[in-house]
């Protein structure tokens, strides 16, 4: 593109219009817009997504869908369905959605049918996860499988531990699931202080095979399972199976390379839970299950693809987080999911949207034209109103919120859950319309309290229900994400499926751990690095 994002005509349409909407509060807007919430209402997937909260009127939604077009958004989604290099600095595909894909479907991409390739790993992982669920699979010395070890790092890790943590209730409750990424050995150590080696299997996640934090613990846990099965070397083959491409790594572990499950580098990390990266998830909810995931991100990858672009709901999300990322500088966005079951799914959709769009470059190589993605956190149900949600109501930042919630609960109790419902509904509806003056002094609140009570509202939320929290809802929602992620980085010209940022502090690590154990650095260390290394040498126990 020769033309810059922010030099474009929608982009300068946008501009102006910010300019004479900003003001605007959503007060007025719902007062003069008496068809604004069914305008406003889109169902996609089993998604009920309510956007009315948004400070848009028609005339933004036009703008935004004549940006989209501009950036050529629909033809970048295209060519990654066809399984073009849409990821242009690593020169591959970006194929998560083959990854979902039903068997009677078919893509070739390079000469080779992917859907099939992904197809027989699932049979593969479908046939190892019924195998250990029935106690089919024992281990080395003849007991069933009790317990099972995830071993990962990024992606890795985020998606099957928040993937575990959200299907809790569908989880064969009989097994212990553990998810270990950190390399501080205080994670490893605390996942198997209960558990049992005779019946634990460790599932060792890394594509190459190679990943400093993961095969850290991957040895660690390799250890242990030798010191409590008699160090046996024959019992690695019983107890660590391997999701990775490297088969020669995998077997000089003392893997059995046929109890390797491998996937692809069209498949990014923060995009792989559905693939044989799932296969924990597997095993906890079982085949039948997973292929509900699947089913709820295929849905949505439909819907992506053939709804009408003002009906669109990924689109029109990816659109949102522009607007406000570059015309109101909202430098975060808050996940707030009302249910406990999804307490990890803000810490997944970190990676997701910061790892994908966190970019100051174009594909091109140019310096971004405008700011990229904000900044993601969150935290479940209620905990979070006893906490930053004075800032979300009366802070003087812009942050925009998703509240997302479930008709119906999987644990229902009492009022409880009436309680979580009439919580979100509340809190959407404090953030938009706020409390005035007027309001307080009506209530009879004294006058020196006023300013303290008073609420600005004018704060945009996202409300996203659902009938029942399932594989297929979780998949549905994953995708949701992921496809409005994509969205933006087009708009923004940044190659969402790259990770260029997490190396070098990764090749500066490699390079400070012979230097902490006391050997020379290979180049003179910066002041303040060398100081801080005499002082751990000095400190440490391990010196």
């Amino acid at each position: 593109m020769t033309e810059t994002l922010t030099d474009s005509p929608a982009w300068q349409a946008l501009r102006r219009h910010h300019e004479a909407v900003r003001d605007l509060h959503l007060r007025e807007l719902f007062a003069d817009e008496p068809d604004r919430v069914e305008r406003l209402t889109f169902d996609a997937a089993g998604i009920h997504a309510d956007l009315s909260k948004h400070r848009i009127t028609e005339e933004t939604m036009r703008l935004l869908l004549a940006l989209a077009e501009e950036r050529g958004v629909a033809a970048r989604r295209d060519a990654m369905f066809r399984g073009e290099h849409v990821n242009r600095s690593e020169d591959r595909p970006a194929l998560h959605v083959a990854l979902r894909m039903p068997r009677s479907d078919s893509l070739v991409v390079d000469g080779r049918d992917v859907v099939r390739d992904v197809h027989e790993v699932l049979d593969r992982m479908a046939a190892f996860a019924t195998a250990v669920r029935s106690g089919e699979w024992r281990g080395h010395t003849g007991r069933p499988i009790r317990a099972v070890v995830n071993i990962g790092i990024g992606g890795s890790d985020l998606g099957p531990a928040m993937a575990y943590e959200a299907l809790r209730d569908y989880s064969d409750r009989e097994m212990a699931f553990r998810f270990v990424s950190n390399v501080d050995a205080t994670q490893l150590v605390e996942a198997l202080r209960d558990l049992d080696p005779e019946e634990t299997l460790a599932i060792v996640s890394s594509k190459t095979f190679t990943t400093v934090e993961t095969m850290t613990n991957a040895r660690s846990m390799r250890q242990w399972l030798l010191d409590g099965l008699g160090r046996d070397e024959a019992s690695i083959a019983r107890h660590v199976v391997a999701v990775s491409t490297n088969l020669e790594a995998v077997e000089e572990f003392g893997i059995d390379p046929a109890n390797a499950f491998g996937f692809w580098d069209w498949v990014g990390g923060r995009y792989s839970m559905d693939s044989a990266i799932g296969l924990s998830t597997m095993v906890a909810i079982g085949p039948e299950a997973f292929a509900d995931l699947l089913a709820g991100f295929h849905a949505v990858d439909r819907h992506f693809v053939e709804a009408p672009a003002e009906r669109n709901l990924p689109l029109l999300m990816g659109l949102l987080r522009v607007w406000y990322r570059d015309f109101f500088g909202a430098q975060t966005h808050a996940v707030l999911p009302y249910e406990q079951y999804l307490a990890r799914f803000p810490a997944y959709l970190q990676q997701l949207v910061m790892e994908s769009n966190g970019k100051h470059v174009t594909r091109d190589g140019d310096p971004v034209a405008a700011d990229t993605a904000p900044v993601v956190w969150g935290e479940p149900g209620t905990n979070g109103q006893h906490s930053f949600h004075q800032l979300l109501h009366q802070g003087t930042v812009l942050v925009p919120c998703d509240l997302i919630a479930f008709a119906t609960p999987l644990n229902p109790l009492g009022e409880h859950h009436r309680l979580l419902l009439a919580n979100v509904l509340a809190q959407a509806q404090a953030l938009a319309f706020g409390r005035t003056l007027d309001e307080l002094r009506e209530a009879g609140v004294p006058e020196a309290l006023r300013p303290h009570k008073e609420m600005p509202g004018n704060r945009p939320s996202t409300i996203l229900l659902l009938e029942r929290l399932t594989p297929f809802a979780l998949g549905s929602l994953v995708a949701l994400y992921e496809h409005s992620v994509f969205v933006a980085g087009t708009i923004w010209d940044v190659d969402s499926f790259d990770q260029w940022g997490v190396e070098l502090g990764k090749e500066l690590a490699g390079k400070l751990v012979p230097v902490l154990r006391g050997e020379s650095p290979e180049r003179p260390l910066d002041s303040s690095t060398a100081a801080l290394v005499e002082w751990l040498r000095r400190s440490s126990s391990e010196s």
